[in-house]
C-alpha cells in the first residue's frame, strides 16, 4: 500500500504513523535505533507490505500493469488503491480528510529530526504538493507518477498508467473494494490496532 493507507491503518499513535511513514526507508534491523512505538511502526508497515504483495486480488490487479512496469507495477497499483481509499475515504471514518492529512502533516514535522535523510529531503516538498489529498484526482496521480519518474529509477510510463486506470477503472475501484477490508482484518487481528467505521482509529499497547 501507498503512504495513505500505511498512515490510516496505523492508529491514534502519531509514533506509530511515524514509523509507518519512513517504513521503506528504514532497511534491515535499522528499525532498532528508534523508539519502541516507531519500531512497531516501521514493522507494522513491513507486515503490511508482505500481505498485499502475495494477495491475489492485488496481483490481479498488478497484471493490468504489467505489459510496461513489470516488478514496478505493485507500486502503481498502491497509488491507484490510495486514489479510492481517499474517494471513499467517509466509509472508513468520520474524521474528515483534510483534517487528517493535516495533522499528519504536522506530526511529521515536528518528528522531523529523527526521520531518515531521504525523507527529510522530500517532505518540504511532499507537503507543499498536498501529496495525500492529491490521490483524489487522476490529474493529482499523474502528477505524483511524473515527480516519481523524474527523481527516481521509475519507469516514465505515467501516460500508459493512466490510461490504463481509466480504462480499467471500475476494475480497480472493485479490487480496492473487495481487498481493503480484508487488509483492515489483518491488521487489527495480527498487530492490535483497532479499526472502526464511524470513529477515530485506536492502538492497543
Amino acid at each position: 500500500m501507498n503512504f495513505l493507507a500505511h498512515l490510516y491503518l496505523s492508529g491514534d499513535s502519531d509514533e506509530i504513523k511515524v514509523g509507518n511513514f519512513i517504513g521503506d526507508y528504514v532497511k534491515g534491523k535499522n528499525f532498532e535505533h528508534y523508539p519502541n512505538l516507531i519500531k512497531r511502526g516501521i514493522l507494522l508497515h513491513r507486515h503490511i507490505d508482505s500481505f498485499t504483495d502475495h494477495h491475489p486480488i492485488v496481483q490481479r490487479s498488478k497484471s493490468y500493469l504489467n505489459l510496461k512496469y513489470k516488478r514496478f507495477s505493485g507500486i502503481i497499483v498502491d497509488i491507484f488503491y490510495d486514489h479510492f481509499l481517499a474517494l471513499e475515504w467517509s466509509e472508513f471514518t468520520n474524521e474528515p480528510l483534510e483534517k487528517f492529512v493535516n495533522n499528519l502533516y504536522d506530526t511529521l514535522i515536528s518528528h522531523y529530526s529523527i526521520l531518515p535523510k531521504k525523507v527529510q529531503g522530500f517532505l518540504p516538498l511532499f507537503i507543499q504538493y498536498n501529496w495525500l489529498e492529491s490521490y483524489l484526482t487522476i490529474e493529482g496521480i499523474k502528477d505524483v507518477l511524473s515527480r516519481m519518474s523524474r527523481r527516481t529509477s521509475f519507469p516514465d510510463e505515467t501516460q500508459f498508467a493512466i490510461d490504463v486506470l481509466k480504462k480499467k477503472y471500475s476494475s480497480f475501484r472493485a479490487d480496492f473494494l473487495d481487498y481493503f477490508p480484508q487488509l483492515i482484518h489483518f491488521v487489527e487481528s495480527e498487530h492490535g490496532i483497532l479499526i472502526s467505521k464511524g470513529q477515530r482509529t485506536k492502538s492497543r499497547e
